[in-house]
């Protein structure tokens, strides 16, 4: 059975987690699926930007339970430290490729995210969850740390002592906490309607300004010095200056119409 869905439609790209009968948990074949997907976006010139969301009652309740009896099974130093996809893991691909797409990817979050769940909810740039969802990193209940790239994408969202209290209890917090902590961008009552919402608004903005100012934001958010972050402003600036799309939303504006990009 399939594991993930992608769709495109008016350059939105739906992702949408498809084993709403585990209630999107992730398994083996739900890695590899997740990235692929997102592997399969980031060479998309077609695309302005994505809605990543979950079938059935739940966005992701975490790692599948079997999967632990896999685990048990394997030598966990060589599983955990080679090097599959670059810097990372499979495991931890599963967050950090939703970094690389470059366009904004917008996580619409229902029901639960937890554990592997949350992780790929912060690997998107934006977070839309239902009242009453509740998240967590839940590791810890099992004795763990969280391992599928939540580092790298919590750092730059999460308080730090916010990040320690979720990780070393494993309590969940309800998405109107998480509003409060970072964790969550806006609630919606319907998230994914919401995320279609927001998606619509960026793809029609300037692509290339779009992708730029994604770029621009990763590069400030890497602990770049002023000097590094001022230059990257004014290159990405220089190369969006009297371009073709900037040219398009000059005179869409003088004309007072939406701006053609095709």
């Amino acid at each position: 059975m399939a594991r993930v869905s992608v769709q495109v439609d008016d350059h939105i790209a739906r992702v949408t987690l498809t084993r709403g009968d585990k209630m999107n948990a992730v398994d083996p074949e739900m890695k590899e699926a997740l990235v692929a997907a997102g592997e399969g976006l980031i060479g998309r010139d077609d695309i302005r930007a994505v809605v990543l969301s979950g079938d059935g009652r739940a966005f992701c309740a975490g790692l599948d339970m079997a999967s632990f009896g896999t685990m048990a099974r394997e030598d966990p130093m060589r599983r955990m430290m080679e090097r599959t996809h670059g810097l990372s893991n499979i495991s931890q691909r599963v967050a950090t490729v939703w970094r690389e797409v470059p366009v904004p990817v917008i996580a619409a979050v229902h029901g639960v995210a937890y554990g592997a769940g949350l992780q790929l909810a912060f690997g998107a740039d934006i977070r839309i969850a239902a009242p009453g969802t509740t998240l967590s990193i839940m590791e810890m209940k099992w004795g763990l740390v969280p391992d599928m790239g939540g580092m790298p994408v919590f750092r730059h969202n999460v308080r730090s002592d916010v990040l320690r209290l979720l990780t070393y209890t494993a309590e969940p917090v309800t998405a109107e906490q998480g509003l409060a902590w970072g964790l969550v961008t806006e609630l919606a009552e319907d998230p994914v309607a919401r995320a279609m919402e927001i998606a619509g608004l960026i793809a029609g903005k300037s692509p290339s300004a779009i992708r730029a100012a994604k770029r621009l934001i990763d590069f400030a958010e890497t602990g770049a010095d002023e000097k590094a972050v001022l230059l990257e402003e004014s290159r990405e600036q220089a190369n969006l200056i009297g371009g073709a799309h900037q040219k398009e939303v000059i005179a869409a504006n003088m004309e007072k119409r939406a701006p053609r990009f095709d």
